[in-house]
């Protein structure tokens, strides 16, 4: 049977399985033999990554003709403008491509968050403030390249979601497998979404990650997510 697993890759962790220098890779938070990560995430970029043994999920998950929507959630220096906003959704031109239209809003500060290690390096002269921004393509360092030409910088960049497949519940370095049957015919996002839902699977489609209930628990890098008063 197919695997499919939704990893919340920690900052400074490779979108790789080995590293001749030694760096951190996909193996220190996934010690499951076959799988291989369905598109990329910036090592300095955080939050879902899919993976799967299945290079035909592969394919339709990373490849940008199927048009599968990936949300950020952005931290920038300074505080955009509407202006801005508007340029983000418009696309821009960044030189050797164009962005396509996206979905671009300003929102507060996750209740969520993690922090980060190592963390943020700020001006404390200078205010900063969170975007949402929504894409269907996946160019190389696009998101930080686009708000960067707007005149506001990245800071800080996580992934929330890919498709129907949200980042709900996990930790950094945490993980969880998922059934990939019920998405492995579909033609596309929608239809994925269907599958997920006939299947008794939609809770994936959900809201944002949040703190686990309880007192807070430092789980290992690579194991499932649980809560508290409950086995794995």
């Amino acid at each position: 049977m197919s695997r499919l697993i939704l990893l919340n890759k920690p900052f400074g962790v490779l979108c790789q399985f080995t590293d001749e220098a030694g760096r951190a890779t996909l193996k220190d938070c996934v010690d499951v033999p076959g799988v291989y990560a369905a598109g990329r995430l910036d090592t300095d970029s955080e939050g879902l990554l899919l993976l799967t043994d299945d290079g035909r999920l592969q394919h339709r998950i990373a490849d940008p003709r199927h048009k599968l929507p990936k949300t950020y959630i952005v931290q920038v220096e300074g505080i955009p403008t509407e202006d801005a906003l508007a340029q983000l959704r418009a696309g821009l031109d960044l030189g050797d491509f164009r962005t396509r239209p996206c979905q671009a809003r300003l929102v507060a500060e996750p209740e969520w968050l993690w922090p980060r290690d190592p963390p943020v390096r700020f001006r404390k002269s200078v205010p900063t403030a969170w975007l949402e921004i929504v894409l269907r393509e996946g160019k190389n360092r696009q998101v930080r390249r686009m708000t960067a030409r707007v005149g506001f910088p990245t800071l800080r960049l996580i992934r929330v979601a890919i498709g129907p497949w949200r980042l709900e519940g996990l930790l950094p370095g945490q993980w969880r497998e998922m059934q990939p049957d019920p998405v492995s015919e579909a033609r596309g996002p929608q239809d994925a979404l269907l599958a997920l839902r006939t299947a008794g699977l939609s809770g994936t489609f959900a809201r944002a990650p949040r703190k686990p209930a309880g007192a807070a628990v430092k789980m290992r890098p690579g194991s499932t997510t649980t809560r508290p008063g409950r086995k794995p």
